[in-house]
Order: structure tokens, then C-alpha cells, then sequence
């Protein structure tokens, strides 16, 4: 896997503003008008810049042709889209980046509103699609209504991004700025952490319009929608612990204390349909897979932080001010107390009968929170225990 970190060794002043990065996999095809339509747009415009193509191992000739046309190739042995396009950008010369694919469906004769938001300030530009203009035949339908708008409205959801296109190809970046998220993905889903990361670094993110042609291939393409589509959402889920443990978790504990409160103190008719011990049982697993998933999503984000995937929070940082290791053995030690009081209670009452046949009725109202109390302070307990150790690799 690549790094997107520079040593401070590599830094330099590179004297090109503008590098277009177009990652590369047998694109014979449509490398050439890409290049050329790149290199004129530069002329016309007096931009002092670079064409990058960044050859993921192409075997039909497409080094040749970038290289006759005076593009840069830099082989990228790592294969994936992701792994093209750190190895591009790492070798960019220019202070900015253009990224676009090499299959002639973007323009690249018109990244003007790229570069005048970059000269602005913006660190990421996106390019939106549904705002320039999709031609007949550039987008399947299933991408279109479908792909796109749900994995974009989850992505904005999930981290309030601004973007509305996040699987965009052409997009422009400041490329000290992108090399600072130091980006890991090497498939498709590298465009969406992209964008996630930079929204969670506070980067100053904003949108053009831009228009979308159909592929210019004979070939079919490289993306599988199905796949590709699958990791995204993959992504999106694994780096927002909030959305995949916390809010699940919440609500399936939720649902389990009240239903499993309301049927300790007796069955409960809903029309004909009746509840009883039996829905206390699953009242009870619902609390403890609701507390995993919320302990889950505390592990998941300290790890996230320790290993620099996503930026401090301090939210988090005051609450281990107070949810320290003796805070947890203290809750968890009360739990499980509390458990063993109410197991001790069960035996009286089974004693009560001469340790003979009980009512399932009456005594499971005992034993299921009493064991329910001894799992989650067991868990409390091994939980602490363990953040206390991920708190030790934060500190260091």
C-alpha cells in the first residue's frame, strides 16, 4: 500500500502550478484525445502544468502513447484505481491537482472553474455531475437514481459533507492538503474517503458543475456496480462507528428496556396477542447486543484516532476524563452485584417451593434481569479493561 505522506526531505519548489493526474489500465482507446485535450486547455489558458498518467499496467500500448504525446507515465505496480491515484499524485510536481479518468468521459478541455476555486483557497474541488449535465448514454440508470444519490445522501448524512456528487471522477485538490489525510484505500472506494476525510479535517470543500459523456471505449469498463458499489458503502459504514454501532445500538437497547420493563411486572395483551416471560427473554438479548454495539463504537473510534485514520475528537477526549478505568470496575462491580442479589433472591423463592417445580411465570421476572445485570457488568468490566488499554496507545 501506498503512503500519501511526503517527508519533508521530498519537499520542494516544484514551479508547476497544475499537474493533471489520469490514472491508466489499457486505455489505448481514449488516452490520446484525454492527453491532447489536457496539454491544449493548459496552452490556451497560459497554466504552467503537467499531464501525469499514472499506468496501472496496461499492456495495449497506452505508455507509448502518453509518452509520444509528452505526457509523464509513472508505472504504478499496485493494482486498483486507488492505488493509480496515490501513485500519481505522489509524484505530481504541481502545487494543485486535477484528477479525471482516462476514458474520455470527462472534459478536460474546460477545468477552469477547478483551478479558480483552487486559486481561491478551496483544498477540495468536486465536480458535480447532476448540476453540469449528464448526456444520454454517459450514466446508467442504476448508477444515476440509484448508486449515486443513495451512497451520496449516506455519505452527507453520516459526516455533513457539502458534496452532492461523491463518486465524481473529476475533481481538483490542493496536493499538500490531500497528501496530509494520508488517503489508504486502493480500490474504487478511494474516492469516497477522499471526500469523507476531508470533510472530517475541517478542509475547505465546495463544487462546480461539470458534464458527463459517455465512455468512449469499445470496451466494457472497469467499474462493477454491484462490487464496487458494495465498497463503498463498506467505507462509509467502517468510518462512521456512530451510524454502524452507536445508533443501532442505542435504539436496540432502547426497544429492550422498554418492552422488557413494561413485561416484569406481568404479561401484557396487545389485542389477542399476548406477551409474557417468553418476550422477556428477548427484551433481555436485545439489551446486551444493543450495549456491544455501543461498546463496539466507542473501540472503533479510539482506534480510528490512534492509528490516524480520522482526526481527534475531543468530545471524546473529555469523556475519558470522567469514564476512567475505575469509573467502569466501579459500574461494572454494581452490576454484577446487583445480579448476584437478584440469582440469591431466585434461590430463596425456588427454596420457598422445596426446590421443586416453579412457575416460570413468576420466577423468570427474577432471573432474566438478574442475569441480564451479570452479563452487561462483566462486559462493563472486561470493557474497561480494554479501554484503558487503547487509552495507553492514544496517550503515547
Amino acid at each position: 500500500m501506498l503512503s500519501m505522506v511526503e517527508h519533508p526531505s521530498e519537499m520542494k519548489d516544484r514551479g508547476v502550478e497544475l499537474s493533471i493526474v489520469m490514472p491508466c489500465l489499457n486505455e489505448a482507446e481514449t488516452l490520446a484525445i484525454c492527453i491532447q485535450k489536457a496539454q491544449q486547455w493548459l496552452a490556451k489558458n497560459h497554466v504552467e502544468g503537467e499531464v501525469v498518467v499514472a499506468d496501472n499496467g496496461s499492456t495495449d500500448g497506452s505508455r507509448e502513447i502518453a509518452i509520444r504525446l509528452g505526457a509523464r507515465v509513472e508505472p504504478i505496480a499496485a493494482r486498483g484505481y486507488g492505488s493509480a491515484l496515490q501513485g500519481g499524485i505522489q509524484v505530481a510536481k504541481g502545487r494543485f491537482v486535477i484528477m479525471g479518468d482516462a476514458d474520455d468521459s470527462y472534459d478536460f478541455g474546460n477545468l477552469q472553474p477547478f483551478l479558480d476555486k483552487l486559486r481561491e483557497g478551496y483544498e477540495l474541488v468536486m465536480g458535480n455531475r447532476f448540476l453540469g449535465g449528464i448526456k444520454p448514454g454517459a450514466m446508467p440508470s442504476l448508477h444515476r437514481y440509484l448508486g449515486n444519490p443513495v451512497l451520496t445522501g449516506i455519505g452527507r448524512l453520516f459526516f455533513r459533507s457539502p458534496c452532492r456528487d461523491f463518486h465524481c471522477g473529476l475533481r481538483g485538490f490542493n496536493r499538500e492538503a490531500i497528501l496530509k489525510l494520508d488517503l489508504r484505500t486502493t480500490g474504487m472506494e478511494f474516492a469516497s474517503e477522499m471526500v469523507v476525510k476531508a470533510t472530517l479535517n475541517n478542509l475547505r470543500v465546495t463544487e462546480v458543475p461539470t458534464t458527463l459523456s459517455p465512455d468512449g471505449r469499445s470496451r466494457p469498463p472497469h467499474l462493477r456496480s454491484w462490487r464496487d458499489g458494495w465498497r463503498h458503502l463498506r467505507f462509509l459504514l467502517l468510518y462512521s462507528p456512530r451510524w454502524l454501532f452507536l445508533y443501532p445500538g442505542l435504539g436496540v437497547m432502547l426497544i429492550g428496556l422498554l418492552g422488557g420493563g413494561w413485561l416484569l411486572r406481568g404479561p401484557l395483551m396487545v389485542g389477542n396477542v399476548g406477551f409474557d416471560v417468553q418476550t422477556l427473554l428477548y427484551c433481555a438479548a436485545a439489551v446486551i447486543i444493543g450495549f456491544q454495539a455501543v461498546v463496539f463504537a466507542v473501540f472503533t473510534k479510539i482506534f480510528a484516532v490512534n492509528e490516524g485514520l480520522v482526526p481527534s475528537d475531543l468530545r471524546l477526549e473529555r469523556a475519558f476524563h470522567y469514564l476512567t478505568l475505575e469509573t467502569g470496575l466501579t459500574v461494572g462491580a454494581l452490576m454484577v452485584l446487583a445480579g448476584l442479589a437478584g440469582s440469591v433472591l431466585a434461590v430463596g423463592l425456588w427454596g420457598e417451593h422445596s426446590f421443586g417445580v416453579l412457575d416460570p411465570s413468576r420466577t423468570l421476572r427474577v432471573i432474566v434481569p438478574s442475569i441480564t445485570l451479570l452479563l452487561l457488568g462483566f462486559q462493563t468490566l472486561l470493557s474497561s479493561f480494554f479501554l484503558s488499554v487503547l487509552g495507553l496507545r492514544r496517550k503515547r
